[in-house]
């Protein structure tokens, strides 16, 4: 993963992947796919104010991973000869070499392709836990000696602080609701906890941030993550299921069934007409 060679569409080059652009490549492919699974609600929201605010979240999870696609791209490519930019980053690289979170990937919509699972309370449990785990990261990241993560984490924890209380309303709203919600949060909730362990797992890319103040390791989060996390399922009557032995492994560039498809998707445009602009 650290090293050897890197496709990024047709171009095969021998780049070193540092610890340091791992790491933001996980936080990058994690804000990037969650928002692909997000726009999956344009259109098809319950009500017309929730889907123009889902939309809107997944634009702001978008914009943060540009910043950061592109400050990878600096750092994979500083001379500019390898012409490597965030739309390569995102639209030409093959799915081993995305590390994002297992978790959102998963289907979240039911009816959308490949996704006969999905439901709304799926989307709301899995957009209020990512963002109350993301609203952490970035506050710790503030404080990073990299100047640009710094300032992309300083606008991107106002956005997710956002998006943790509009997805925390909704989980209180429907965990607290009706039998037949309060039902649906509970399953949903069963269904998307073994993903949750990932966002917690220690390894020497986490202990390299960590020591070098790029930003915090990943296990160094949870113990406030969980506080928070309870706090709105106390309110909303929701159980939290048993942590089992399943360690979901995207962080790794090993990824569910699901991810191909994402890509396939997100990337067909690219793939065919490769450079081209509007």
């Amino acid at each position: 993963m650290n090293s050897g060679t890197f496709q990024v569409g047709s171009t095969s080059m021998a780049l070193q992947l540092s610890p340091a652009v791992c790491y933001l490549l996980r936080i990058a492919d994690t804000c990037l796919i969650h928002a692909q699974r997000l726009c999956e609600w344009c259109g098809h929201g319950p009500v017309l104010e929730e889907d123009i605010a889902l939309s809107n979240m997944a634009l702001d999870l978008l914009g943060q991973s540009r910043g950061l696609l592109g400050h990878v791209a600096t750092r994979l490519d500083p001379d500019g000869q390898e012409h490597i930019d965030e739309d390569r980053l995102a639209f030409l690289r093959d799915e081993r070499q995305f590390f994002n979170l297992t978790m959102v990937e998963q289907p979240m919509r039911r009816g959308s392709a490949h996704a006969p699972a999905g439901d709304f309370a799926d989307t709301v449990l899995r957009n209020f836990l990512l963002a109350s785990w993301l609203k952490l990261l970035w506050q710790r990241c503030l404080a990073s000696n990299d100047e640009t993560l710094a300032a992309i984490a300083g606008k991107a924890v106002k956005e997710a602080r956002y998006h943790q209380q509009h997805a925390g309303d909704w989980v209180v709203r429907l965990g607290d609701g009706t039998a037949e919600s309060a039902r649906r949060m509970q399953a949903a909730l069963v269904r998307i906890w073994p993903f949750t362990a990932e966002m917690f797992v220690r390894d020497a890319i986490d202990a390299d941030a960590e020591a070098s103040g790029l930003g915090p390791a990943r296990d160094s989060l949870q113990p406030d993550w969980r506080a928070d996390v309870q706090r709105f399922f106390s309110a909303a009557k929701l159980s939290l299921p048993e942590t089992g032995a399943f360690l979901s492994t995207g962080t790794q560039g090993r990824h569910s069934e699901h991810m191909g498809f994402i890509l396939a998707e997100m990337q067909s445009l690219q793939r065919q007409h490769p450079g081209g602009r509007w």
